[in-house]
């Protein structure tokens, strides 16, 4: 009993020691050689100790209770919901002071860096970049593009551009499309809405000499960005891409499905190579394989050369309403009858694979 005894305040004593080392290492900064930006969001009404998680978490502080307790013992008061930047090499003391002089209203861009818009991205895509290129959340930029009051103000400011929509119906993301591919400058002190609001400007930029075209081809921008964006993923030469676009068009005149297997990919929300018969069927209104017209709008942020190939199709007077791509050579054959097309299908059906 004596030795159990003897055992058990040995335990006791190193386990007392272990934790006191830890609470004592949990007091200084948590890499005093790490200078790098975190953004933190403090929500309204947070107690400390719900802080000092999100503290912890983000990996700012080593432990979350230590913080609670340090703030707490020091009697640090009124800590301010917003969005804070902070280093995992600030002191206790130095964080408990920032939250207490509050935070920003908005996500802010604390480094000055890029931000690269590809053409043919969509927002999910651009969504997984944000976080590596900048000091945003995924969370925060999606939230944005979900937002209604923040669209309804973009709108206010670019009507020509996002008046047809704010009308369109069961979109996935308002915005989507209108994300102009670009590279563009994240400066210091530039909020999330700031940056996304550049690349709306952009796009609106890009249709200033095309917005009359619009209008006398009798299209929506929402209907024109919709087609450019599966030109965009259908075709890659501008030539291939203009007789796309009159594809497109001459299927939409003659009320047939567009058949895009860029739009099913997108209902899915994936880029899988193959799609099955199964998924031709999926029940949304972007699988323009089971409806007609041009869908709730765009699929992609397009180019200004597949905008170009919309307003300015080629080939129309020929009567196509079919092509497929080898998919080895890149080459795109074009076909006026559902025959002549499954003829081509079968004959590339090796190099399809």
């Amino acid at each position: 009993m004596i030795g159990v005894a003897s055992l058990l305040v040995i335990l006791a004593v190193a386990i007392g020691i272990i934790g006191y080392h830890y609470f004592q290492s949990a007091l200084k900064p948590l890499d005093a050689s790490n200078d790098n930006v975190v953004q933190v969001n403090v929500p309204m009404g947070a107690t400390s100790n719900k802080i000092g998680q999100i503290l912890q978490d983000k990996k700012v502080v080593k432990s979350g209770m230590v913080f609670n307790y340090y703030v707490k013992s020091h009697k640090f008061t009124n800590f301010r919901a917003g969005y804070y930047q902070l280093k995992p090499s600030m002191t206790l003391n130095t964080i408990a002071k920032r939250l207490q002089m509050g935070g920003s209203a908005e996500p802010i861009q604390s480094t000055a860096g890029k931000v690269l818009v590809r053409e043919g991205e969509t927002v999910d895509q651009l969504a997984a970049e944000i976080p590596i290129q900048t000091d945003f959340t995924k969370k925060e930029f999606l939230s944005l593009m979900k937002s209604p009051s923040f669209f309804n103000q973009l709108a206010a400011k670019y009507p020509r551009l996002l008046s047809s929509a704010k009308q369109a119906k069961n979109v996935r993301y308002r915005l989507e499309g209108y994300l102009a591919p670009a590279t563009y400058q994240a400066g210091k002190k530039m909020t999330l809405k700031q940056l996304i609001t550049e690349m709306v400007a952009k796009m609106d930029q890009n249709l200033q000499s095309h917005y009359q075209t619009i209008k006398k081809q009798k299209l929506t921008v929402q209907e024109t960005l919709t087609l450019a964006s599966l030109v965009e993923r259908e075709g890659v030469t501008q030539k291939d891409r203009d007789k796309i676009a009159g594809v497109f068009l001459n299927r939409i005149d003659a009320n047939m499905a567009l058949q895009s297997d860029i739009a099913v990919q997108y209902a899915l929300k994936t880029t899988k190579k193959s799609l099955t018969y199964k998924d031709l069927k999926v029940k949304s209104p972007y699988n323009l394989y089971v409806h007609t017209g041009f869908g709730p709008g765009p699929f992609d942020s397009p180019s200004v050369s597949s905008i170009k190939a919309v307003l300015h199709p080629s080939a129309r007077n020929k009567d196509y309403y079919y092509f497929i791509a080898n998919t080895k050579t890149g080459k795109v054959y074009f076909s006026k009858t559902y025959d002549q097309h499954q003829a081509l299908t079968s004959s590339l059906a090796s190099d399809n694979k």
